[in-house]
């Protein structure tokens, strides 16, 4: 009778492990940008970006962390939940919120506000195969810029 039961626990733990594995978000984990994959209109490219997502009680917190073209060294964070509100971005000169909306499993929408103006609006997709994130965004930045960028990132 014990045996069943430690089977029945241990089934059970097991269980619950998997169900919230699959509740997590396909982002979760590090990623790092494939420039030779990716385009940046009007450019430059950065050197390199990583993007490292980390889920919370409080949202999924990104942590980009930029080498920009020129050897400029960034860090922005953001943790937000994809329910549509706008959460406050740090480390940003282009915008200070962003709010994210679901699409599916794989797939949320973005749109990046600067004192409550919207400036961009981005995709975030995952592979089905889990092995890449492209982020494509439409932004104008805090120079008057207009971006059009497809980043693809390989998973770490």
């Amino acid at each position: 009778m014990q045996t069943i039961f430690k089977t029945l626990l241990v089934g059970a733990v097991l269980a619950l492990g998997t169900n919230a594995a699959l509740a997590a978000d396909a982002a979760v984990g590090t990623w790092k940008l494939n420039v030779a994959k990716s385009t940046f209109s009007p450019g430059p490219a950065p050197k390199s970006q990583t993007r490292s997502y980390v889920e919370s009680a409080h949202g999924l917190t990104l942590t980009l962390k930029t080498v920009a073209a020129d050897g400029k060294v960034s860090t922005s964070t953001l943790t937000a939940k994809d329910d549509g509100k706008p959460y406050p971005v740090t480390g940003n000169p282009d915008f200070d919120a962003v709010s994210v909306t679901r699409v599916d499993a794989l797939t949320v929408r973005s749109t990046q506000m600067q004192a409550g103006n919207a400036v961009g609006t981005g995709v975030r997709t995952v592979s089905t195969d889990g092995k890449t994130l492209t982020f494509s965004s439409k932004r104008t930045d805090a120079n008057g810029v207009k971006h059009d960028d497809v980043s693809v990132y390989d998973r770490q």
